[in-house]
């Protein structure tokens, strides 16, 4: 493999594999930060006392970080480099691991959920334009397949932690975030030694913070898919994250933090298996085969709910994680194939912004439905509103195709 070097410099990075997996971790670091919370908020809840809308809200600050990071920082790794925008990310993930280590109150809270939203943001649009360019394949499925699972992985991973630490260990407000800060120092010194593929670096000063979504108009129509899709994979996650745990506690009475960790667990980790096992099919049999499975994800998970069963919601979440993959792998790899090489983290941090988006909806909406007319009719309304969506989804690339 060819690799870029950096001129004028006597420092030794990382290049070749090892580049790419500082790279990817750097990703799943950053990932690992919007998920370690999860088995936390209940006991967030009681400590703090607030009520279930302040905890939708507390969520969605989480979205507002990433799509202000996405706007208004999309375009900086392709002007100042990869690597200097990956470190400064890293540094506000760690900020926003120590602001919920310390935290006090509510306010600690929204403030550690947008620092984390704006370096996961930040980090995305850098760290998948960055392996596309190490790993230099032209259809760029193996960058694909890397940045969507060790996104995932590290979303699994950090749900179980927090989640076995909060039941059977002391300290559950605070332990998990010391493992994770000793973890983003790993990845910040491994990112501090990994090749620039940038090959002429600007500074600040030829940045523009203006809002930007940047797909350039020769790829828009073909930008159309990918985003819808991947709007969609993401709000079915955030639809299982919102009811998924409802589920276990009203439903099925079950209140072990840990299980509702390892719930979260088996639908990250069964999608990561997803983009790996299927990284050979082809992005477009991939997104309509995961919209098409949207369908039986959303009546399973709400199944699961009306008939207070573990089973049903363990096999709903393995639909849920499948469904979520094949559109999430398959739309991204389209944008990576179809992006500009010197607009590649705008139009990848575009495509991001309409995935956070479709992560963010369900939370908030269910959240505000169940309030004011019960969680079983907001869980409905919203599965409803995510297979109307999908029809309309694969009709729409069935037309563009014919």
């Amino acid at each position: 493999m060819k690799h870029l070097t950096v001129a004028n410099s006597r420092e030794a990075f990382l290049t070749g594999s090892v580049a790419v997996s500082a790279v990817a971790a750097m990703i799943g670091g950053a990932f690992a930060g919007s998920t370690i919370v999860t088995p936390l908020y209940i006991i967030y809840k009681e400590q703090f006392g607030f009520s279930q809308i302040t905890l939708t809200l507390v969520y969605g600050a989480y979205i507002l970080g990433n799509l202000v990071a996405l706007l208004f920082f999309g375009r900086v790794s392709d002007v100042i480099g990869r690597r200097r925008t990956a470190l400064p990310a890293m540094a506000i993930a760690m900020l926003s691991a120590l602001v919920f280590l310390f935290a006090e109150n509510v306010v600690w809270l929204y403030v550690a959920r947008i620092l984390s939203g704006i370096s996961i943001g930040i980090a995305t649009g850098a760290g998948t334009a960055w392996l596309a360019e190490l790993i230099q394949e032209q259809d760029k499925s193996r960058a694909t397949t890397i940045a969507t699972s060790v996104n995932f992985l590290g979303l699994a991973v950090s749900a179980l932690m927090a989640g076995i630490i909060a039941q059977y260990l002391m300290s559950p407000l605070q332990l998990p975030f010391v493992i994770y800060a000793i973890a983003l120092l790993l990845v910040i010194a491994l990112i501090s030694m990994t090749e620039e593929t940038v090959a002429h670096p600007g500074g600040l000063s030829n940045v523009s913070f203006r809002p930007n979504v940047s797909v350039p108009s020769q790829i828009r129509t073909k930008f159309v898919a990918p985003a819808v899709t991947g709007f969609g994979a993401m709000a079915l996650v955030g639809f299982f994250a919102a009811i998924g745990p409802s589920v276990l506690a009203q439903d099925l009475h079950v209140t072990n933090h840990a299980v509702a960790g390892a719930l979260f667990f088996e639908l990250a980790i069964v999608v990561a298996a997803t983009i790996v096992v299927t990284r050979n099919l082809s992005s477009q049999v991939a997104m309509l085969t995961g919209l098409g499975l949207m369908i039986p994800s959303v009546v399973l998970v709400v199944l699961a709910e009306v008939f207070a069963s573990m089973w049903l919601l363990l096999v709903a979440t393995a639909t849920c994680g499948i469904a979520s993959g094949l559109g999430y792998r398959g739309s991204l790899q389209v944008v990576n194939q179809i992006a500009p090489a010197d607009n590649r983290a705008a139009v990848v941090s575009s495509y991001f912004i309409c995935g956070f988006s479709g992560n963010a909806l369900p939370v908030i909406g269910i959240g505000v439905i169940s309030t004011l007319a019960g969680g079983l009719i907001a869980d409905a309304v919203f599965a409803a509103v995510i297979v109307v969506f999908a029809l309309a989804a694969v009709a729409m690339q069935v037309f563009r195709r014919e």
